[in-house]
């Protein structure tokens, strides 16, 4: 008979509980990820983000992750004195997860490394940023946006040799201080205004001229701008000639606080590490990038590359909930064996498996089209297939992680599986950019005003006629959709989301076709191009599903 000291001690012994997913290689361990990096880059490239992977796999990273959400940041209006600071402090976590990402070149490094010549900058960023996501995603807001800004600034020379280097620097440098005394900057965007969202051109804050030097001072607010300690901001505010774009830095060249007002700090339904604020402005000194009334034109080179950070983000989002899934099945046992051995269990996660696949597959070759910037194919491929991934990788996200997060039961109820975290910010990426009916009627104004877009998209898939039957059918059906579409604006607009979601779906499956394992293309196929396919995930017929198990589950 057991000793009441003895029962004690049982009860302390873990049993049957999956160890944690710390200590492995998020780069290596993604045979996806590997093999799209090989695809468009080289060797070279791959081994240069090994450390990368293997910094955001370990123990500490998971852990800063997590604190960076436990403590939010805390906006401190006013110091001691009683002076105007507009400051937010974030915890340890935060910086050291910034300090990294930034100095793995996941800002705004590619734009100068690409203009000296590297072919795979952007492709070798795309990886990095994907990868390193596993860690925590809210701090990617602020690198994102400091990527984003470097092809916008372009629009006038002056001041992208003025910003870029310091937005390029692989130094991770805050704190409120004039940008002639820093190693490295960050940048944001202001964009949104409470009474007009996506319509920008409804916006009410004034640019009024302040010299002729193309200073002006701007005079009302933004709704939404993300992480108010960078340096410098793209802004879009009314002149008399319309919506013009201008650039806000922080502090001004004599030192001296610009005057951003942050009125508060939103209160988000997903990640908390990051400080998203609404600002109020009346007399904030601009000074004005590109042309008065061409502000929209002249931002959208920034929109364009945060969209393609919106399908790495949910693309690694996806990767980190299926690579937990995937682990937990793999060590928890139920009904006399392990989880992963049960067929349906197994249907399940392969099916998240094809899901993250695609997925990832989609965003590397949009990266690439980034590297390809003088090839009028991939401009055009680009052009169309941003706002198609957009609309189509975001909005699968929230499925894919909910169904992620069951695989694991009340242990992915959790926070300290991190699964809550994901779940609460997976439809982060479907709204930032552009909501999901914005994607979509962006798709219809490419497809109507610019005809090179769909001879682009029509080129691609067609790369991989002849590879799987029902992929040519896809192909073809989704053709005749849009011909019947043609020249109906009403019919047109009303089924953008259809027509978006099967472009894109075809997209994948080319890229899968091609490229990936056959049972992993075969499984895409017959479930995603299938004109009854419900999106109910679990539902996959036929094919090797363990080893598409296998193929997604990481390793130590």
């Amino acid at each position: 008979m057991q000793t009441s000291s003895s029962a004690r001690a049982d009860l302390r012994v873990v049993t049957n509980q999956a160890p944690p997913l710390a200590g492995h290689n998020v780069v290596t361990s993604d045979a996806a990820l590997t093999e799209g990096v090989l695809r468009h880059g080289d060797q070279q490239v791959l081994d240069s983000l090994v450390g990368l992977g293997a910094e955001a796999g370990s123990a500490d990273a998971r852990e800063h992750g997590q604190l960076a959400n436990e403590h939010h940041p805390e906006l401190t209006p006013y110091d001691r004195y009683g002076n105007r600071i507009d400051e937010v402090a974030f915890h340890p976590s935060w910086h050291w997860l910034m300090e990294r990402a930034v100095g793995h070149g996941l800002a705004a490094t590619p734009w100068e490394e690409q203009a000296a010549g590297d072919r795979h900058a952007h492709l070798r960023r795309a990886a990095g940023f994907m990868a390193w996501s596993h860690t925590e995603p809210g701090h990617g807001c602020p690198i994102s946006m400091t990527y984003a800004a470097v092809p916008a600034l372009r629009a006038d020379d002056a001041i992208a040799q003025q910003w870029t280097p310091l937005l390029a620097s692989r130094h991770y440098d805050p704190g409120v201080r004039s940008p002639s005394q820093k190693l490295g900057a960050l940048a944001g965007m202001g964009m949104t205004e409470k009474q007009g969202g996506s319509d920008v051109r409804a916006n009410v804050t004034q640019a009024r001229p302040a010299g002729g030097d193309g200073t002006y001072t701007l005079h009302g607010h933004k709704w939404f701008t993300s992480a108010p300690m960078n340096d410098v901001f793209l802004v879009l505010a009314q002149t008399d000639a319309g919506v013009t774009c201008f650039v806000v830095p922080r502090v001004l060249p004599d030192g001296t606080r610009n005057q951003l007002d942050v009125v508060r700090l939103k209160d988000k339904l997903g990640n908390r590490s990051n400080a998203s604020s609404e600002l109020e402005m009346d007399g904030t000194v601009a000074v004005r990038l590109g042309d008065e009334g061409r502000g929209v034109r002249t931002i959208i080179e920034m929109v364009a590359a945060t969209r393609l950070d919106c399908v790495l983000g949910s693309a690694s989002l996806m990767r980190r909930a299926v690579s937990e899934a995937s682990w937990h099945v793999t060590h928890r046992s139920a009904f006399g064996s392990r989880l992963v051995d049960k067929p349906l269990m197994q249907n399940v996660v392969a099916d998240l498996a094809v899901e993250s696949e695609a997925a990832t597959a989609l965003a590397l070759r949009l990266a690439s089209a980034v590297d390809a910037l003088d090839d009028p194919h991939e401009a055009a491929l680009r052009r169309i297939a941003l706002p198609l991934a957009k609309f189509w990788v975001c909005k699968r996200t929230p499925t894919m992680v909910a169904e992620a997060l069951e695989c694991l039961g009340g242990n992915g109820y959790v926070e300290e599986s991190v699964l809550p975290l994901l779940y609460r910010e997976a439809p982060l990426n479907s709204v930032w950019e552009g909501s999901g009916n914005v994607n979509a009627l962006d798709v219809l104004r490419a497809l109507t005003r610019e005809p090179a877009t769909l001879d682009a998209w029509i080129t691609e898939v067609g790369l991989a006629r002849g590879g799987d039957h029902r992929l040519d059918r896809a192909v073809e059906d989704t053709l005749a959709l849009i011909g019947s579409l043609m020249g109906e604006p009403e019919g047109m607009e009303r089924n953008a989301r259809r027509l978006a979601s099967r472009m894109a779906a075809v997209l994948q499956g080319s890229l899968l076709v091609r490229h990936a394992p056959a049972e992993v293309a075969d499984l895409f196929c017959a479930s995603r191009l299938s004109p009854t396919y419900d999106g109910v995930l679990g539902t996959l017929e036929g094919g090797d599903l363990r080893a598409v198990v296998d193929r997604t589950t990481p390793t130590l």
